[in-house]
This record gives C-alpha cells, structure tokens and sequence, in this order.
C-alpha cells in the first residue's frame, strides 16, 4: 500500500473551545489508483489532506494525531525538514482556487521553474522542462505562453498551470483539492480527462477531493464519503455510486443532475435521518 491512514484527528483551538475538524478517520491508497473523498464543504476533507503533510497551524493551534503511512514512513512524526523533501516531491497539491494559488508577481513559467530548481537539481534545462510541462497539459503555445502573469489567463488555463506546477516534481501521489471549482461543464470535463491521462502517464496515484459525485463516476477507484469529520461509508467507486448505503451519501447521489428529468429545484440534504 503507497499510503496508509490511520485514525487520524485534526482538531483547531481558540478562545471559543476545541473544533474537531476530523475525528479518526483511516483510508488507504494503492499505488495508479485514484481515491475520491467526497462530502459537503466543511466536512472536513480538505483538511484532512493538508493534515497528511501538516499545511496546517502548528501547535497549539492545531493539534494532528493518528498515522499517515507513506511506504511505511509516518509523515505526522517528520521533523520540517524532512517533510520539505516530502511536499512536492512524494506528494504534491493542487489547491482549489488557482487565482489565490499562483503569485500575481511572477510569470506562471518562473513559479514552475522554481518548484523544479527546489525539488530536482539533475534538471539542466530547467526552462525547457517547463515549456514541456505545460505542453502536457494542454497550454497551447506553450514557449510563449510561460511568460505570461496569471492574470492574462483564463481560470481553466490557471487551472493547468497548477496541474502543471504539481507535475514539475514528479509526485508519487496528487492531491486535486476540488480542482474544477468556478469552471464551466467543458473546461471541467477536460480537467478530469487530463487527470486522466496525466495519471497513466506518469504512474501516480490521485486523492480527488470533491462535493461532486457527478465528476467521480469512471475516474475514481476507491470513494470515501466525509460528513461532519468522519468518513461514513467507503468502498470500491462502482459499488458505491450503484448501491450506496448511508443515507448521506444517498442524498448527496440524489443532488445530481440528470439529463432529460426535469425538476424544481435539486432535492435537499435531509440530515434528521442521519445526523449523529
């Protein structure tokens, strides 16, 4: 198994008392595979990836416990050192809003460059790797286009930046934080595709996170479903979006739209059922 979590608890402090963001969560990740965490917004899964690295607030702020297993290596018991050898290299990130996430400062082609000049020192030609990077993903003109600041380009093309940012290090495992988020149904299908491809490719392993069961289905191997920081239900993608169990991800399953089936209005989350 690439990467083992186990029991893992991610909890905030202030004043106003203790959140419990996650509560003992444990998934596991086979290498090429893809796992999606699924759930609504504040149930907890994009802290739960960040928690795998710790891009949270140290202590006493956040307080991380359990296991998170890479080939065996617990990332939680890391010095910082150690862990900078890990973020990017093992296991790399692409956030969820790419205008907030690229440096309006700098061209696209010198904030990829310099994930490759920190994480691989082999690399000579380090401009032409990132005219190559976005090549693959898909940037059109791509010599020309790496010079370009991030506001001269459109949120899908953003978007293939940080896919492209990500690559540049050649991570065992990606971690796309809801990496469709403000895109149209187009742009958004030719992410997932690139995803795709991109995971064949170079033989990684993907954690999808996402509050959308409709990009899920023919992408994902494995589904977690996250509500209120637990996982609920998990299991093979198939299974799942076919016969799913709990009733929140019933609900979150009915929320999908459908070609030819006309409606009011979406069905509402009923938590009463299933609240704990």
């Amino acid at each position: 198994m690439l990467l083992d979590v186990n029991d893992l608890k991610v909890s905030f402090h202030s004043r106003e008392g203790v959140n419990h963001a996650v509560k003992g969560i444990s998934f596991s990740l086979e290498k090429g595979k893809t796992l999606a965490i699924v759930g609504e917004s504040g149930s907890g899964k994009s802290v739960t990836c960040m928690g795998l690295t710790r891009l949270l607030p140290p202590p006493p702020n956040c307080l991380i416990e359990g296991q998170a297993l890479l080939d065996g290596t617990d990332t939680l018991s890391l010095s910082s050192k150690q862990l900078r050898a890990i973020r990017g290299k093992q296991i790399a990130y692409i956030f969820q809003e790419p205008s907030t996430s690229l440096n309006p400062y700098y061209t696209v082609g010198s904030q990829i460059a310099e994930a490759i000049r920190y994480h691989r020192k082999d690399v000579d030609d380090v401009w032409g790797e990132v005219v190559s990077l976005l090549d693959q993903v898909g940037i059109r003109d791509a010599g020309k286009r790496c010079r370009d600041y991030p506001h001269q380009m459109s949120g899908g093309m953003k978007q293939r930046v940080m896919i492209a940012m990500a690559l540049a290090c050649q991570p065992r495992i990606l971690i796309a934080d809801e990496p469709t988020t403000a895109l149209d149904v187009t742009i958004e299908a030719q992410i997932i595709d690139l995803l795709r491809e991109l995971r064949s490719a170079h033989d990684m392993s993907i954690i999808l996170i996402t509050h959308n069961f409709g990009i899920v289905d023919g992408f994902a191997d494995e589904i977690a479903v996250m509500f209120r920081g637990e996982i609920v239900e998990n299991g093979p993608a198939e299974s799942i979006l076919a016969k799913p169990q709990h009733p929140y991800t019933q609900a979150l399953i009915r929320c999908i739209p459908k070609l030819g089936e006309k409606r009011e209005r979406l069905p509402v989350v009923d938590y009463s059922s299933f609240a704990s």
